[in-house]
């Protein structure tokens, strides 16, 4: 099962590049160098024990993560987004902590800093220990912790 992911981790990220790729050729003598600062971002969305920064940077919107002992996402971000499991997909480099995830199809997965991780929807999460966890996120964030009007 590992193997799968590792490949469809490879896949999404060779996907994520290429499209990276094609937009930077487009725009290649219109956009200018730039850098963001997560101590003063875009938005901030808060929730029971956790928080996302979020900063916008060459078209795409990149995410903080901050999850304080004790979160686990179907208590903090589930009654705010109102589904059964997370359906945002993430690819996330983890600065620090452990975060424990389940996915919906049962296999575990332990994070901790200096792991790069791919987790397709339908998900849940949680912080391990007494360490707060820090992650960066590529990829999901923009409607993370956002309420689901829809559903």
């Amino acid at each position: 099962m590992q193997v799968k992911l590792l490949f469809i981790s490879l896949f999404y990220f060779g996907s994520l590049l290429s499209v990276v790729y094609a937009q930077a050729q487009n725009h290649i003598h219109d956009e200018k160098a730039a850098k963001v600062d997560f101590s003063n971002p875009d938005d901030v969305r808060t929730f029971p024990l956790g928080k996302v920064d979020l900063a916008k940077i060459g078209g795409a919107m990149i995410g903080r993560a901050v999850f304080q002992p004790g979160w686990k996402w179907s208590e903090s971000v589930k009654p705010i987004a109102k589904t059964e499991s997370c359906e945002a997909p993430h690819f996330q480099y983890h600065v620090s902590g452990i975060l424990r995830i389940k996915m919906d199809d049962g296999t575990v997965l332990d994070c901790k800093a200096g792991d790069v991780s791919y987790l397709p929807m339908g998900h849940d999460a949680w912080v391990v220990g007494k360490e707060p966890v820090v992650v960066i996120d590529f990829h999901g964030m923009y409607d993370y912790a956002k309420a689901n009007m829809g559903k």
